[in-house]
């Protein structure tokens, strides 16, 4: 399995503190930049799935997609962490430190080396959409639940998806949110709620159009 290169930074690369019976939700991406709308799936998911924590893992690259520009993971996490006020939600770069280039890696290492956490992957919908397409996707939704949060878009596609419908038995109803973390994986759920038609994307697009306006 392909591993990146090391990467230490220290206090951006550490892996958060948690404990024995801790139900945990793993939220990954990029988050170039972290938004408004990623902490409103955190703030629902929280509360919902009744979590102990969130770690919010910003990757060091998204291995479908072209990471040619993307800044420095240590300003990603500095700008997340400048964002998150709950001191429920840490945010951390800690995969860099492993080498990892695929979730599926930390899945792996996390339920191997705190097998008494119980972890739940979050995503969005459009995720779902995509997740066929991720390095051993199989393997991470039979080791952990998975909770997926609305978006806008993107409800048909990813309930149409072909991991969906690999996973079709394995759906539980909204209803049982507060009880995923402690299900037996493959388990997964699809969370409506309150959406946000912001993203990473656009906000970049408007980002470099001001710039553009602004400059010489």
């Amino acid at each position: 399995m392909t591993r990146r290169p090391p990467l230490r930074i220290p206090g951006i690369t550490t892996l958060p503190p948690s404990a024995t019976g801790m139900r945990i939700g793993l939220f990954g991406g990029s988050f170039n930049p972290l938004h408004q709308g990623h902490l409103l799936v955190m703030e629902e998911t929280l509360r919902r799935l009744q979590l102990h924590a969130l770690w919010v893992l910003v990757t060091p690259g998204n291995p479908l997609k072209d990471n040619s520009g993307l800044p420095p993971l240590q300003d990603r996490v500095l700008a997340a962490r400048r964002l998150i006020a709950d001191p429920r939600v840490r945010v951390t770069g800690f995969e860099a430190e492993r080498g990892f280039a695929y979730s599926s890696q930390t899945i792996d290492f996390l339920t191997s080396a705190m097998p008494d956490r119980r972890f739940v992957w979050i995503m969005g919908a459009d995720s779902l959409a995509n997740f066929h397409r991720w390095q051993n996707w199989r393997d991470m939704a039979a080791k952990v639940p998975i909770a997926v949060y609305v978006r806008p878009g993107a409800a048909r596609r990813a309930l149409a998806s072909r991991a969906a419908a690999t996973f079709d038995h394995a759906q539980h109803d909204e209803s049982d949110a507060a009880v995923l973390a402690s299900c037996q994986a493959p388990a997964w759920i699809y969370l409506q709620g309150r959406q946000s038609a912001l993203s990473s994307t656009a906000i970049r697009a408007s980002q470099n159009h001001a710039q553009g306006l602004i400059g010489p």
